[in-house]
Parts: structure tokens; sequence; C-alpha cells
């Protein structure tokens, strides 16, 4: 069986506020051919359908117009909500769209009621599990406490238990939207951490073929049968050395995997350019990135007149100016959002306490009362994303 994997289309999102609806309208185009021409059995759509909860028209447009064109290829297709989208939202219509052959796992209940398709070697069960956040499923799954990973463990548990009592031989794949430890992230991925404890080991998947994972930007395998596809699309300047594609995966008649990776067209090359302005405005070595997107990172001891409309005589799609001085014999300390730049919330909290407090150490009463008020306030942020405006 033929399966094409994909993910994180974040389709409403810009791109340092430039629009890019027609660059995601070209790979939903690309995709379309790739389904047709590649002869693709199902496809895989692990989350982060849409950037927001609550999507633009033109975004909705979009996907509307997706799943008419591979209903219309008889093509079956599974979705899972990510993280970015409410999962309510998505879901609306999922049985009367499920008739066209297009399903939409939403619902955490669901976890264990796969997608059945089917080949020469026989069935093919796809279970569909959608973003899971510990605070609103645990109760659904049996569960006092825990985080992301006892929830995600618990709802492989069930598609284990099913999956036991389908006929032998019956290949199994999972759609997963979460943190799989060993992957690799980017600045574009909302974080999913609650007090830390966002990743899941990727032993959570055993017992199935193949895991089709969402919700990291880049593509990368962490195993044979478990892969993230990526984003479509660049969304952040870190992403600018990711070569973005899609996973078209062969699953044998036992159950092994051969993948390989179908590229995305990208609307514009990414460049990060770090120096003296005059520098950057003169030397030739920069003539290749004219018309690439920007990220400029000025090192000039003090900030130049008027940088932006200087640089855009050269580069016209300077989208992010970033400044970091050299150092001078009067240096400052860095800023505080250099010192916590790539911190969790609980490790600025732990550091705040530590920075009041010289000496003392946070006690784990102090780190679980942090982890359960991080807890709360994003239950509350998700409730408030699912009510209408």
């Amino acid at each position: 069986m033929r399966l094409l994997h994909t993910s994180d289309w974040h389709l409403g999102r810009s791109f340092h506020r430039e629009s890019l609806h027609d660059a995601q309208r070209a790979f939903l185009d690309h995709l379309v051919a790739v389904v047709r021409d590649e002869r693709v059995d199902a496809v895989l759509v692990a989350g982060d359908v849409y950037d927001r909860a609550l999507p633009g028209l033109e975004a909705v447009a979009l996907f509307d117009d997706v799943l008419h064109r591979l209903a219309d290829l008889g093509v079956p297709t599974v979705f899972i909500s990510g993280n970015h989208d409410s999962a309510r939202r998505l879901g609306v219509g999922a049985g009367l769209i499920g008739r066209a052959g297009i399903h939409l796992r939403t619902d955490p209940g669901e976890c264990a009621e796969p997608v059945l398709l089917a080949d020469a070697h026989g069935p093919v069960a796809v279970y569909g599990l959608p973003y899971l956040e510990p605070t609103l499923v645990r109760e659904r799954f049996g569960l006092a406490r825990g985080g992301h990973a006892a929830v995600l463990g618990a709802a492989m548990d069930r598609v284990r238990a099913d999956l036991a009592a389908r006929p032998a031989g019956t290949r199994a794949v999972v759609l997963a939207h979460a943190f799989v430890t060993g992957g690799e992230p980017s600045d574009s991925e909302r974080d999913i951490a609650v007090g830390g404890v966002a990743a899941v080991p990727a032993s959570v998947f055993d017992g199935v073929h193949y895991a089709a994972l969402g919700h990291l930007h880049g593509c990368q395998t962490l195993a044979p049968h478990l892969r993230y596809s990526g984003s479509p699309l660049a969304y952040s300047f870190s992403e600018h050395e990711q070569r973005k594609s899609m996973w078209l995966v062969d699953l044998a008649a036992d159950g092994a995997v051969t993948a390989e990776r179908v590229p995305c067209p990208a609307p514009r090359r990414l460049a990060r350019l770090r120096g003296r302005l005059d520098d950057l405005l003169t030397d030739e070595r920069y003539t290749a990135d004219e018309q690439s997107w920007v990220q400029v990172t000025l090192t000039d001891p003090s900030r130049p007149t008027e940088p932006m409309e200087r640089l855009r005589r050269r580069f016209p799609h300077t989208l992010q100016l970033l400044f970091d001085p050299e150092e001078t014999t009067a240096a400052a300390s860095p800023s505080y959002a250099a010192r916590v730049s790539g911190r969790t919330d609980l490790e600025i909290a732990e550091g705040f306490l530590r920075h009041v407090r010289p000496g003392a150490d946070p006690d784990p009463d102090e780190l679980g009362w942090l982890r359960e008020g991080f807890e709360r306030v994003r239950e509350t942020a998700d409730r408030k994303a699912e009510l209408p405006r």
C-alpha cells in the first residue's frame, strides 16, 4: 500500500506579515498532483491543518477545495487535528464527509476506531490520534494525573487492544501529533510543554507498522517506522536550511516500510545574514540573496540610521531586522530575553525563585504547584479557543 504522509499545513499562516496564501495553494496543487501521478492509495495528514482555532475564510476555502479534489480522485484521506486546530470545528460534519472517503479524526474517544483500508495483501487499519491535551483528556482515558506521555500511552494501549482483536496479519498505521523524544524542533512550532514534560518516548508507538507524526516542522526520521513529514513551507527563519517535503511510504505485505521524500515547492529562498550594515550593502557574497526572504542581524557597535530602508534597497524582501552589537570595552550584559532564550516556562519560573531566594532551590511541592498552575492556564486558554466569538 502506498501512503502519502504530510502534516502541519497551517493554512492561513503568514510569514513575518508576508501572505502565504498563494504558496499554500501551490502546495495543495502539488499534493493533488503527487497523489495522482504516484498512484497513492491513501493520504495521511498528521495535524495542524489550520494555523489557528478560528481560521480565516481564505484558509477555509483552501481546505474545502482540496477536500473536493481528493474526494474526486477517490483516494481515502485521513486527517487528525493538531494543537493549532479547533478539534470541534475541524470535525464538524465528519460522519457525512467520511462517506466521500475523507476521514476527520478529531475526537479522542475514537482513537481505537480505525479507518479500514485494504490492498492485495489484506487489511490495513489506520488509527487517527488527534492532539491530546493532557488536562482535557485525562478523565476520558481514566487517568488521575500525567502529562503527554501518559495520555498518548493510554490512547496507544487502546489502539493495540483493538489491533489484537483483528485478523492476523492486519497492518497498523497510526497518525499522531506530538513531540517525540529525539525530534529536532524549530522556532515556528507552538510550545506544547506543560511543566517541561512535552516529549513522549518513541516506545509509545511500539506495535504498529508505521507512525505518521506531526507537530515538528522539520522532515526527520526517528526510526524506519517513525517519521515526521514536517511542514510543507518554512514558517520561521530557523528553517532556512530545511528541505521541505512529504513522505511517500510503501507498506509491504509484512508491514516493512520503505519511504522516499517528495520535495515541496518553495515560494522563495530564506537567508539569514549577519554583519555590519555597510558590509552587507556592498559585499558581492550576498548577491545570490537579493531576492530571498531575508533576516538580518546587524553587528554595528552603534545602531545605524534608517537600517531597514537602506537594507531594502538591496534586499527588497528583508522581513526581520535584529541587532547584536559587536563587543566593545563598554559592552553591556546580555539582555533578559537572551538569558531566558530556549528555556521552558517552568525553567524560567524556577530561575525566578532562585533569583529572589539566593542559594535555595525550589522544593518538590513548589515545582508541583508551578506545574499545576501552568496546566490550568493552558487549559483555560484551550477552552477559550473553543468558544464562539
